[in-house]
């Protein structure tokens, strides 16, 4: 698969690091320079519109902030494909890129772990593979970020359309700050039976 990658911070690194293992040809745009992350992935580096133009699935994986920016530079994304990995601190409904990436079709996903998850190998937890919710409208981009998920050696769930993104975002930021304050939050979501 051609993976388009939007930023150079740690979700792009460790997800492209995972994704050039499993053997998909990488091309990498960013705010800041590429050319280094690109190089250690060993893919191609470029503008965000030459990025979305090669890639069949785009990751987005810059600041909220920065989304409208990067979507209007990258161009025309009717039919593309765009993992939307980003949390809105403001959570406002809606994924934003989904509000602003209007012709895409976006997948909430890879938003609830730490990025230092993203570069187990594989994300195994007690002998269980982690689980990544994903949630679309589209059949096609859901089976396309699946098997992205697969790749990495986690288990895809599809958790809905993109109208439970926002829940996704909620839950990442009540959880984050579980961990950050020094509880256990995966003990609040035991096992059944």
């Amino acid at each position: 698969m051609r993976i388009g990658i939007f930023g150079t911070g740690g979700m792009a690194d460790a997800l492209g690091t995972q994704w050039a293992r499993a053997g998909h040809e990488l091309r990498v745009s960013g705010r800041s320079d590429p050319a280094a992350l690109a190089a250690r992935l060993g893919a191609s580096h470029g503008s965000w519109r030459s990025t979305a133009e090669f890639a069949d699935v785009l990751l987005l994986a810059v600041p909220s902030s920065a989304i409208a920016e990067v979507v209007a530079a990258a161009g025309p994304l009717a039919g593309k494909v765009l993992v939307d990995c980003t949390n809105d601190p403001a959570l406002t409904g809606a994924p934003v890129a989904s509000r602003i990436a209007t012709d895409a079709h976006v997948v909430k996903a890879f938003n609830l772990a730490h990025v230092d998850v993203w570069r187990l190998r594989p994300p195994v937890f007690g002998g269980r593979p982690l689980s990544v919710p994903l949630c679309g409208d589209d059949p096609a981009a859901l089976a396309a970020v699946s098997t992205l998920v697969r790749d990495i050696g986690a288990k895809p769930v599809l958790a809905g359309g993109l109208d439970r993104a926002a829940l996704l975002e909620a839950t990442a930021a009540f959880v984050i700050g579980l961990w950050f304050a020094g509880e256990d939050a995966q003990a609040i979501l035991t096992p059944a039976g």
